[in-house]
């Protein structure tokens, strides 16, 4: 898996990536077929102080790319957030490639 994390307007410290990378690995646990992670964490230069930390992060797992955002006060609430999503998104992938088709029942003679 490779895995790129930058910021905007934000330094990215090893404890961010750390961070990150720890809860990244709630994704890789469910689905181990991902192939490459980009995670985007800005700082916006608004005014108000609500939704001014953002994460952004694209998955591209074997068959299809997930894209998931998030906003919040803290970064790493943000970052928690993002994960949740991308968690949710990548067990409804990984349900609908399985497998669902069940054998047809034996006939009885």
């Amino acid at each position: 898996m490779n895995l790129t994390i930058s910021g905007h307007h934000l330094e990215v410290t090893p404890a961010l990536r750390q961070y990150v990378t720890g809860k990244l690995d709630r994704i890789t646990r469910h689905f181990d077929q991902v192939v490459d992670v980009k995670v985007l964490l800005t700082v916006e230069k608004q005014k108000e102080k609500e939704k001014r930390q953002r994460a952004e992060c694209n998955i591209h797992v074997k068959g299809n790319d997930l894209f998931a955002e998030s906003a919040h006060e803290d970064l790493y609430a943000a970052v928690d957030d993002l994960v949740d999503k991308l968690d949710r998104q990548v067990v409804r992938h990984k349900d609908r490639i399985t497998d669902h088709q069940h054998s047809a029942p034996k006939r009885m003679m």
